[in-house]
């Protein structure tokens, strides 16, 4: 029984028309899969699963054109099911309805079927539901691709159903293995230069399809001789970087800037920070981000590098891009380079815990102020040492609720700036346990 959303037959010796190389070099038999051998190994999940004759449902998780449609093709095919493949952007619940009921005839003719579904975070949470009576009972083989997180983006009970298994962007090296393969099957070699091959295979960015589609260009060039880099970009533009403002390339990459200036590296650093601008990001973000990082991890270290931020910031809403950008790359730099410390942060988080476990207990009575007769009477202010009275303007009275034992939240380092505060910190510390409080 065949529908409308049964395979198209795949693409062979009687197609007619022109095929794009990428659709010819499309591999026939998982061992021609470049650049998944974490996935395809004999050790690795799903060569065990094949070995073992035990497929289970599959969310592929990876960056476009590494393969996970084809994968997901060949797999069907290793495992005799019915491939069957539809998109989340273009299929809604009737058809879905479909595709279940053609899958349960052939389940009930003894055909399995695998259900390919691209794009499946796209899926509502409720469309999502629907794919689990048919992948319990056997009906179809879920696998899924896609491009998002699906820890964020896939509902816990279909991933409590599927193993993730994470496909990764193609290195320079499995790039190159692809070119050469392109040229085997084109009869010629590309007309690049060594500089110019290189240039080539990193304006794919780890992407296999773009690859081959840009091969493919550059192939049909009559040109003499061979082009050099200056010659190739020229002629063809770099792709964009993949980078989703709202998806997993944003948070991949603010983590990684983050860490860089915490790791105290300004060149890693830079770095992120470039590729985020690359990509679009929007300079007060980082901005923001920045500002963030030196009240976090530099703190009381150098109080300076607050400063330096909301100066840059400033500097940025000025100037606008790109010259502005230049202000947040230097105040990038020197937070990478200042001194770190994370004290500050630290004991107002501790501070926070405190505060909500000790719920409503009130300050003592001795601090606090006492404008009427009825508060006097109540011991508002009884006791109370000005501090400007008492030697060295230091009293030792105890500030916390009288109930509660007195914790330690702020403990500077010995760093940059906090070094000094350190040693007023325990200069304090000392008289207030000489004088008791």
């Amino acid at each position: 029984m065949t529908d409308l959303f049964d395979t198209v037959p795949e693409t062979g010796g009687g197609a007619k028309g022109p095929r794009p190389l990428a659709d010819r070099l499309r591999p026939q038999a998982l061992s021609d899969v470049i650049g998944q051998d974490q996935v395809l190994g004999a050790d690795a999940p799903l060569g065990v699963m094949l070995a073992s004759g035990a497929l289970s449902s599959i969310v592929f998780w990876g960056p476009p054109g590494v393969g996970k449609t084809t994968i997901a093709r060949l797999l069907a095919r290793e495992t005799d099911l019915h491939f069957v493949q539809i998109s989340a952007i273009f299929t809604g619940v009737a058809e879905l309805k479909k595709v279940f009921e053609a899958a349960r005839h052939r389940h009930a003719n003894g055909q399995g079927t695998l259900l390919f579904v691209d794009e499946i975070h796209r899926f509502n949470k409720a469309q999502q539901d629907g794919f689990l009576p048919h992948m319990e009972d056997g009906t179809i083989l879920l696998v899924g691709a896609t491009t998002e997180n699906p820890s964020f983006e896939l509902n816990a009970a279909l991933l409590s159903r599927a193993q993730v298994l994470v496909l990764k962007r193609l290195e320079l090296a499995d790039l190159e293995l692809l070119a050469q393969r392109a040229e085997r099957e084109l009869e010629k070699a590309l007309p690049l230069d060594g500089h110019a091959r290189e240039a080539l295979l990193e304006m794919a960015d780890g992407d296999g399809r773009a690859l081959l589609n840009l091969v493919e260009q550059v192939a049909a060039w009559k040109v003499d001789g061979k082009l050099s880099v200056d010659q190739l970009t020229t002629r063809l533009m770099r792709r964009a970087a993949q980078y989703d403002k709202s998806g997993d390339a944003h948070y991949n990459l603010i983590s990684a800037l983050h860490k860089s200036v915490r790791g105290s590296d300004p060149d890693a650093a830079l770095y992120w920070y470039s590729r985020m601008l690359e990509g679009g990001e929007d300079p007060r973000y980082l901005a923001r981000r920045i500002t963030r990082m030196a009240v976090e991890d530099i703190g009381l270290a150098d109080p300076q590098a607050q400063t330096i931020c909301l100066h840059a910031w400033e500097t940025y809403e000025r100037l606008g891009s790109p010259e502005g950008e230049l202000a947040l790359a230097q105040a990038v730099t020197y937070l990478a380079l200042a001194p770190k410390s994370n004290a500050g942060y630290a004991a107002y988080k501790a501070a926070r815990r405190a505060a909500k476990s000790t719920g409503s207990a009130p300050p003592p009575k001795h601090i606090l102020n006492a404008p009427t007769k009825l508060m006097k009477n109540e011991g508002y202010g009884a006791g109370y040492a000005y501090d400007h009275d008492a030697e060295d303007g230091f009293s030792g009275q105890n500030y916390f609720p009288d109930d509660m034992k007195r914790p330690v939240f702020y403990q500077p380092v010995e760093r940059g700036f906090e070094r000094e505060l350190k040693k007023r910190v325990d200069w304090f510390a000392n008289l207030r346990a000489k004088r008791g409080g």
